[in-house]
């Protein structure tokens, strides 16, 4: 997305648990190395830790991209900033690990007020287009989607991806979700190809299923973590199918969000909240945790990406769950969309245009001029409007 500037590491442990309710255009993100990193005696030998930020999980029974986790190799206050999963065994701090995870399926912002008070986005139909999906769905967000389609990514039915369930569960899953009873149209596409032709045909499709439902029943938002065209967009061809099929949802009243570098579509900025106090705005920073940044960017709303929670299902067989220390923007075009429908179920007459107005004038601005993302205000905003 937009360049972001500075470097700077952070390892905090979170007090708070995760709420719950009854009822870049990837996000793989570069790691840099660590300098300096401190090193631990043992047994006569010179142990180094494991860098912050380092991908830890375990895939197919082995840790990628580091040695094998030991109880003398790694900080205990580091965990929060690993990338890991609950195959990822850290020896000796199992239960902070677990906290950790649990404490990451907050969406914070005051999101969990907002689903004790009933707004939890129920009535609002939504949409995504991402990877593939395993079937049966994951228990995160199984009873939440309305229709399932795939467009071209191959792949067995019960096998899943890294992308498709967590941006899934972002958005309306029943633990970490932002939106936990949003109905959702899920549009499977290879973002592999690098052919913008597959997304494409996704999103004609949730134009032609949202043609069938009743007035006062339609898709209401399409959260699209990849940029399948516009300035730096990874993809290579059919671009401009993209942007056709765009135009026609925008036609229909479907709000389209996507990591474009684009003012209608593209309005998502990555940020991270205080892991400490999530439900703090004014503890917010923009950028990345390894990344900061104050560069005030107009047009844009900053959005949590970092320090959460999200479900986990590569086949159909294992239902796990993976915390991400530094997330990518992909992680907040979900979180936007379900604050959106959050505001919809508040009230289902705004158009497109007032919804994200509302959404901007009731941002917390920061020191930088930067808006961030700020859940209780926007719904009080929407009652007051």
């Amino acid at each position: 997305m937009k360049k972001l500037i500075a470097l700077i590491l952070i390892a905090v442990v979170p007090i708070l648990a995760s709420c719950s309710v009854g009822g870049t255009h990837t996000n793989e993100t570069p790691r840099p190395s660590q300098t300096g990193t401190p090193e631990l005696s043992a047994s006569n030998s010179t142990v180094e830790y494991i860098p912050q930020y380092s991908d830890v999980r375990v895939l197919s029974g082995s840790v990628s991209e580091i040695k094998k986790i030991e109880e003398d190799n790694y900080a205990p206050e580091d965990i929060i900033t690993y990338t890991f999963n609950m195959d990822t065994i850290f020896p000796g701090n199992e239960k902070l690990a677990a906290q950790v995870l649990e404490n990451g399926k907050n969406p914070g912002l005051g999101i969990c007020k907002l689903h004790q008070q009933g707004i939890t986005g129920k009535g609002v139909k939504v949409a995504i287009i991402d990877q593939n999906l395993a079937q049966p769905f994951h228990p995160e967000f199984s009873e939440r989607i309305i229709e399932y389609k795939d467009f071209g990514t191959n792949q067995p039915v019960d096998s899943g991806s890294m992308h498709g369930p967590a941006v899934a569960s972002l958005l309306v899953g029943n633990s970490c979700g932002v939106a936990p009873d949003a109905e959702l149209y899920f549009a499977a596409a290879p973002s592999w190809t690098g052919d913008s032709h597959y997304y494409a045909e996704a999103l004609r499709w949730i134009i032609k299923t949202n043609r069938g439902l009743p007035s006062g029943k339609k898709i209401r938002v399409v959260s699209v973590s990849a940029a399948p065209s516009g300035t730096g967009s990874p993809f290579e061809e059919n671009l401009e199918e993209w942007d056709d099929a765009v135009a026609e949802a925008q036609a229909e009243g479907i709000l389209v969000l996507d990591c474009r570098e684009d003012n209608k579509t593209g309005i998502i900025a990555p940020g991270y909240y205080d892991p400490e106090k999530p439900d703090d705005v004014t503890l917010f920073k923009t950028g990345f945790p390894t990344m900061p940044s104050d560069i005030q960017l107009d047009g844009s709303i900053f959005v949590p990406t970092s320090f959460r929670a999200t479900a986990e299902q590569y086949s159909a067989n294992h239902n796990s769950y993976q915390f991400t220390g530094q997330g990518g923007l992909s992680w907040g075009i979900p979180y936007a969309a379900g604050v959106l429908a959050l505001g919809w179920q508040v009230d289902q007459s705004l158009t497109n245009e007032e919804i994200i107005k509302l959404l901007f004038d009731s941002a917390y601005i920061d020191s930088s001029g930067n808006k961030i993302i700020n859940p209780p205000a926007f719904i009080d905003s929407i009652k007051s409007h």
